[in-house]
């Protein structure tokens, strides 16, 4: 089955399971108990564990619930626009099973923030901590971009319980261009001071690109420091294609998209460090990429990040996987 195809047959599937009797009863009781309930507070947020999900898994936000009752402490939904977009055309999600990785340029697809919002109003388990990841629609001029971001922040800020700001997809022309200091200081202070305005401030993540220097990542940290934001996460997709073992032909095939999963592990680990080395005042740093064993994920808690996000792993794996990760904590 196509890759895309299967990911909705698969959530779909889980959904008409958990309606059954007793199922989602069960799957209650068993996330209050050990390992799952690891309660961490990071953010001024009180999380049910430190292993979340990462953004691009639940896209319009339909299966944030049923991801919780997994076993995850946090689902980050999104990257929402503010107007719906098909992304890129089919096929654009492809399985490198040598690697135990994937490509994908899905570019942004999602049925806009206001049905996202609409889902999120039905409501969430108590325990489960939210966040939104906001993008900026293809049509919008760069120049443009803050309003987009300023868009979904409004209209999510009742229901969610943080956000991440994405300008790090390889898949939407000239996103990558934002992370550059000008335009991400104008983003950062301009969500900054919206936030501010409110009775109760939500936490603010920056999501970055693994590709980034260690010079444009030490800006990052300068900018992420002088707007006062929460904190990075560390990291999106790839476009580096070095060391894989699937063959050249394939990946030339497979054309262009953001490489995600276990070969991102040393560099996750390098840009982890980098920001610990550089920042000179606390911020909060979730750890995402490459994070495809327990040992891993309890690697990125124990080297300067709070939590950690899974997404190729927890595809290729299931949910044994997040309790592996709960229990090698």
């Amino acid at each position: 089955m196509p890759a895309e195809r299967a990911h909705y047959f698969t959530m779909n599937l889980l959904s008409f399971v958990v309606k059954l009797p007793g199922v989602a009863t069960y799957l209650k009781y068993r996330l209050n108990k050990a390992p799952y309930h690891k309660p961490v507070k990071v953010a001024g947020l009180n999380f049910h564990n430190p292993i979340g999900l990462a953004a691009g898994f639940d896209k319009n936000a339909r299966y944030f619930n049923i991801l919780h009752l997994l076993g995850f402490g946090f689902v980050e939904i999104g990257t929402v626009t503010p107007k719906p977009q098909d992304g890129n055309p089919k096929p654009r999600l492809f399985r490198l099973k040598k690697d135990h990785a994937l490509i994908n340029r899905m570019g942004f697809n999602n049925e806009g923030v206001d049905a996202a919002v609409e889902r999120l109003k039905k409501g969430r388990l108590p325990s489960l901590i939210i966040g939104g990841n906001i993008g900026k629609n293809k049509v919008t001029p760069n120049e443009e971009a803050v309003n987009d971001y300023l868009i979904c922040f409004e209209k999510l800020y009742d229901y969610v319980d943080y956000f991440v700001v994405n300008v790090s997809s390889p898949n939407t022309p000239g996103l990558r261009a934002l992370q550059e200091k000008e335009a991400l200081s104008e983003i950062l202070s301009k969500l900054a001071a919206k936030n501010k305005s409110y009775q109760a401030e939500k936490p603010i993540f920056l999501k970055i690109a693994p590709d980034l220097t260690n010079e444009q990542i030490a800006e990052v940290v300068e900018i992420v420091e002088q707007s006062g934001i929460a904190g990075i996460i560390a990291h999106n997709t790839t476009i580096d294609r070095t060391g894989l073992k699937t063959p050249a032909r394939s990946l030339e095939a497979i054309g262009n998209g953001g490489l995600s999963g276990a070969p991102l592990k040393e560099r996750s680990r390098e840009v982890l460090q980098t920001i610990k080395q550089l920042k000179t005042q606390e911020f909060s740093v979730i750890s995402s990429g490459g994070i495809y064993t327990a040992e891993e994920a309890k690697y990125r808690l124990d080297h300067g990040a709070q939590l950690a996000q899974l997404w190729t792993g927890f595809i290729y794996e299931g949910p044994a996987l997040i309790k592996a990760c709960l229990r090698r904590l």
